[in-house]
């Protein structure tokens, strides 16, 4: 079988071990060399110099979890690497040890008989990192907000009856009233803004509830909740606009407005930065190869 690769190194990583099997073709055949190195920073650099003292070409290694990143990071400098889809190669049957996985990958790598998996460049996986942490903030948002949905239809307060949104403006302004114990219904309806003033008697209707104790406290724990996952998903916003190099339409007023007032809620602009491009329209200088497309299932989790 036509040999691709002279001097490469296959790698069978867990969360606190690393096995490396590196094949060598001299003219006495092909030699194998095995070592076990930790997972630390100091033994990742060990398992770096030791494979570039000895010449390596090609290193291949599952996508084990999220334990080949850091492996990834520290060897992606200095060596040519390929990452293998984890569920591919466990249907190769006949590996029984850490010793013969990490030989396996070695003997497949040298014959170029491994499928590569796409592993964007740094800058766009922090980045896909960031978004990926940003979308999980606004689904915990969305479920806050329907748990506070919940505390009011517990309390007979039918405020979503009448408001899109009960985090809106006009939604904060009437709980935080409701909260400080005001009880009257015209004058909270009398805090709504913009058209939903034109709802006042309907919100004097629905803002009509038996809000105990207990609701004040699950409410006022959950607004401050709310507080902080909009303040973080702000902060995640800036920091995505730093990094694609586009700068964010400022705030103007309370930031937070509600749909039935004319303007999208703070829950809907979550879903997408709202940002503008500085200067000249930003083009892609170098498209995806079109083999990034059809290896999409290979792609580490």
């Amino acid at each position: 079988m036509q040999v691709v690769y002279q001097r490469c190194c296959g790698l069978d990583i867990h969360k606190k071990l690393i096995v490396a099997c590196l094949l060598r073709v001299g003219s006495q055949g092909v030699q194998k060399e095995m070592r076990t190195f930790g997972t630390t920073l100091g033994e990742l650099y060990r398992l770096r110099d030791w494979l570039v003292a000895n010449q390596c070409q090609m290193v291949a290694m599952e996508s084990t979890g999220v334990y080949w990143k850091p492996i990834w990071n520290v060897l992606e400098e200095e060596l040519a690497l390929l990452l293998v889809n984890a569920q591919h190669m466990k249907t190769v049957p006949g590996r029984k040890t850490d010793q013969k996985d990490a030989e396996w990958i070695a003997e497949l790598l040298q014959h170029g008989l491994l499928r590569a998996s796409f592993v964007p460049p740094r800058p766009q996986r922090e980045l896909r990192e960031v978004t990926r942490y940003r979308s999980k903030l606004v689904e915990e948002r969305a479920r806050l907000v329907n748990r506070i949905q919940k505390v009011l239809e517990d309390s007979n307060v039918k405020l979503a009856s009448v408001a899109t949104d009960i985090t809106g403006v006009s939604g904060r302004a009437i709980l935080r009233a409701l909260l400080a114990g005001q009880e009257d219904p015209k004058a909270l309806a009398e805090l709504a803004r913009g058209r939903m003033r034109k709802k006042r008697d309907e919100l004097a209707q629905a803002v009509q509830g038996t809000l105990s104790e207990h609701h004040r406290f699950m409410l006022k724990s959950q607004l401050r909740q709310l507080d902080f996952y909009d303040t973080q998903i702000g902060e995640l916003d800036q920091e995505i606009a730093r990094r694609l190099g586009v700068q964010t339409e400022p705030d103007e007023g309370d930031p937070d407005p509600d749909p039935s007032e004319g303007g999208p809620t703070r829950g809907q602009r979550a879903r997408q930065p709202t940002t503008r491009r500085t200067g000249e329209p930003r083009t892609r200088s170098h498209p995806p190869p079109s083999h990034h497309r059809t290896r999409r299932a290979a792609r580490p989790t």
